[in-house]
């Protein structure tokens, strides 16, 4: 397959020439392109030599890939990596990768970048499909995918190089966006709300609870013998889904979940605590998975912290950052009926019950009657 050169929308894509290795070489020591992509590490200036001499050259020589550096059309400088990193002319397919350079980001180069390849390769490749796969957790390629058109399909289970899962999108000939016009998950949307959330470590939120500071903050291996006492409670197992019995192994799986979910950006576990920090209670903010402005919560308090307001106040600080910071227009909460001491919590914090759903839950191998409430966005007011 003979290299091309594209023009669109700014950018020059190109194929790579010995002399990129210099910017090829100090992209890379980029912590975010060493994380999330397969270079090697470290990175050294050979790896950047054999890249754009050797395996470039060979991948469009045998018609495997088409890899492109993408460049600055004005002035020529290089602002990242952009191509096809596997075709089948077979099937009519390829798989999309890039990376930005550091010097390069939030300018949208890889989003034009991408659309424009993905052009090339339907228009004069005849490919039927592309396929775009990154590591979850790696919010940043997800939304460049989005905006490039790719329809999220799923998540591939155990498939990185590293034992971790993947994302994995498709795009068909028709959905690529025109240049210049923007496309789905442009900013402000919910996509790339929850991009700017989930991709940066977990945040620290603060609430008050009569003379009581708490801190919400993420769940720490610390925390793993308080949350087994908690989960051994009578009450906790009465009014909970939680094993039982329940191990350290049950902790340390709980710890891994909300670890995961948190980096596929479909919940938000916090554990409140006290100025001592010690572990007083968990609470957790799951999205729904079809409808982005809903979500519900579920939480359980450790024995001793219990009848002093601290749920009630976490729960406040965390539906108020679920409205702030999420852009959630409903939060709902339910519990089995009876549980008054976790409808007394909800009400607390602003929730109105608005009913009891019959037969709603599955607890412990039955269905079971539940309380349903929820807090709105404007009740905050």
């Amino acid at each position: 397959m003979e290299p091309v050169e594209i023009t669109e929308d700014g950018l020059l894509l190109r194929p790579w020439r010995a002399d990129d290795a210099e910017a090829v070489y100090r992209a890379c020591q980029d912590p975010d392109i060493q994380r999330w992509t397969t270079i090697p590490r470290p990175y050294l200036p050979e790896h950047a030599s054999g890249f754009v001499t050797g395996f470039s050259a060979g991948a469009w020589a045998e018609g495997t890939g088409a890899p492109f550096a993408v460049c600055d059309a004005a002035t020529g400088d290089l602002l990242g990596s952009c191509g096809l990193v596997s075709i089948s002319a077979e099937r009519g397919a390829g798989e999309i990768g890039y990376w930005t350079a550091p010097w390069a980001r939030g300018r949208g180069v890889t989003v034009r970048a991408a659309r424009a390849v993905a052009r090339w390769a339907f228009e004069d490749r005849k490919l039927r499909r592309l396929t775009w796969r990154a590591g979850v957790g790696n919010h940043a390629s997800r939304l460049v995918a989005l905006r490039t058109g790719f329809r999220m399909e799923g998540r591939l289970r155990a498939v990185a190089p590293d034992g971790g899962d993947d994302w994995i999108g498709s795009l068909l000939p028709g959905e690529v966006p025109a240049p210049g016009t923007p496309g789905p998950a442009g900013p402000g949307t919910v996509d790339a709300r929850r991009a700017a959330v989930f991709g940066r470590p977990q945040p620290v939120l603060f609430a008050t609870a009569g003379a009581t500071e708490l801190r919400l903050r993420p769940m720490e291996e610390g925390d793993l013998d308080a949350i087994v006492e908690t989960c051994r409670d009578p009450e906790t197992i009465r009014w909970t889904t939680v094993p039982d019995p329940y191990e350290r192994a049950d902790a340390e799986s709980f710890l891994a979940f909300v670890r995961d979910t948190w980096a596929a950006g479909t919940s938000a576990n916090f554990v409140f605590a006290g100025p001592d920090d010690r572990y007083a209670g968990s609470i957790d903010l799951r999205l729904h998975p079809t409808d982005p402005l809903l979500a519900d919560v579920g939480f359980m308090t450790a024995p001793a912290a219990r009848g002093r307001g601290l749920m009630p106040a976490a729960l406040t600080a965390l539906c108020t950052w679920g409205f702030t910071t999420l852009g959630l227009a409903r939060i709902e909460w339910r519990a089995n009926v009876g549980n008054t001491a976790s409808r007394r919590a909800a009400e607390k914090a602003g929730f109105v019950v608005e009913g009891t759903a019959r037969g709603a839950l599955a607890h412990r191998g039955e269905r079971v009657d539940t309380w349903v409430g929820a807090l709105l966005a404007g009740d905050l007011a």
